[in-house]
């Protein structure tokens, strides 16, 4: 999700505090948080769709899935974001309600407003957790899904996945259908999407 203005200035525990009475989700970010931006319906399809699978696939396991209003505490960078998806297994994350500190599996579906962030800043933050072992990015525009995985070296390594492959999530040791994921999510062109400026 997008966080395009800084709302207030705060310490992480005043954040908290302060976040638990507000309608709108906001981000964390070392001292200042950001309004978060509403969706396209093809990006909650998305973020729904993986959830759903993610859930199915573990139920009945130690790992819980948590879709978009959980958030995830990166306290090297002292940031809170609230990920698409996440998955936890670690039992620590149960004693600490109102976020997850220990995901193993990080999901971000990219939009024009938040590719950037999710692949540059907010992804240098993810990988100061020493838990998080996938990082993955839904690109909808391109059909197209790319997971990084830390490898035993702890170097991150790019795996991109296309149509009809299977989405390898080894941290969890699933392989889902990429369309599976997709499915659902192609968007036609309405009224504003189709007045293009002349050439």
């Amino acid at each position: 999700m997008a966080i395009p203005q800084t709302e207030k200035h705060f310490d992480a525990a005043a954040y908290l505090v302060w976040e638990e009475a507000q309608i709108e989700r906001h981000e964390y970010v070392a001292g200042e948080v950001f309004a978060t931006v509403g969706v396209r319906q093809s990006h909650n399809v998305a973020t729904l769709n993986l959830a759903s699978v993610l859930r199915q696939a573990l139920r009945g396991g130690p790992c819980r899935v948590f879709v978009e209003a959980v958030k995830a505490r990166v306290e090297a960078t002292d940031c809170f974001f609230y990920p698409d998806v996440l998955v936890t297994c670690d039992p620590r994350d149960r004693l600490t309600p109102d976020y997850v500190s220990h995901p193993l599996l990080i999901a971000e579906v990219l939009s024009e407003s938040t590719a950037a962030f999710d692949r540059g800043g907010k992804f240098a933050a993810y990988r100061t957790l020493d838990s998080l072992q996938d990082y993955v990015l839904i690109d909808l525009a391109a059909r197209r899904i790319e997971v990084f995985r830390r490898d035993a070296d702890n170097h991150w390594v790019l795996y991109e996945y296309g149509a009809g492959e299977n989405v390898e999530l080894a941290s969890l040791a699933l392989q889902l259908p990429l369309d599976e994921i997709l499915e659902d999510t192609e968007e036609e062109a309405g009224p504003q999407d189709s007045k293009a400026a002349p050439r």
